[in-house]
């Protein structure tokens, strides 16, 4: 038997329901009915067989470039809509790699400094 991803971890040094708030309504999936302001550890739910993202109050800053982050694809949105909406929510613009011919992503920072990758979705 092999075993399973059941969350991706984030560490954060603030408030980890306000970071869990921001995915909640960055990817449209809800923080579990049992976690609440002040918890050490709050879980956005995703749907099943996806493993939940779990965000968990720590002690230590984060000090380099994370070594594993999310490449995000519009839908419905096109990838400069997608990254006007994550900045709205608290994220910020770290660098714009799209290219002249519409390829490349964006790289963007959630509130506790965590990169993700938004590239071009269907609409561009």
């Amino acid at each position: 038997m092999n075993p399973t991803i059941r969350h991706i971890t984030f560490d954060c040094t603030g408030e980890p329901y306000e970071l869990a708030r921001f995915w909640s309504e960055f990817l449209g999936h809800p923080i579990s009915d049992i976690d609440k302001p002040g918890d050490d550890e709050v879980l956005v739910e995703l749907p099943d067989g996806v493993p939940g993202l779990l965000f968990v109050r720590v002690e230590e800053a984060k000090t380099a470039k994370n070594r594993i982050h999310f490449d995000l694809g519009p839908t419905g949105r096109t990838r400069a809509e997608e990254v006007e909406r994550a900045v709205s929510l608290g994220a910020r613009v770290h660098m714009d790699r799209t290219l002249p011919n519409g390829r490349g992503w964006v790289v963007m920072t959630d509130p506790e400094g965590n990169e993700f990758c938004i590239e071009p979705g269907e609409l561009g």
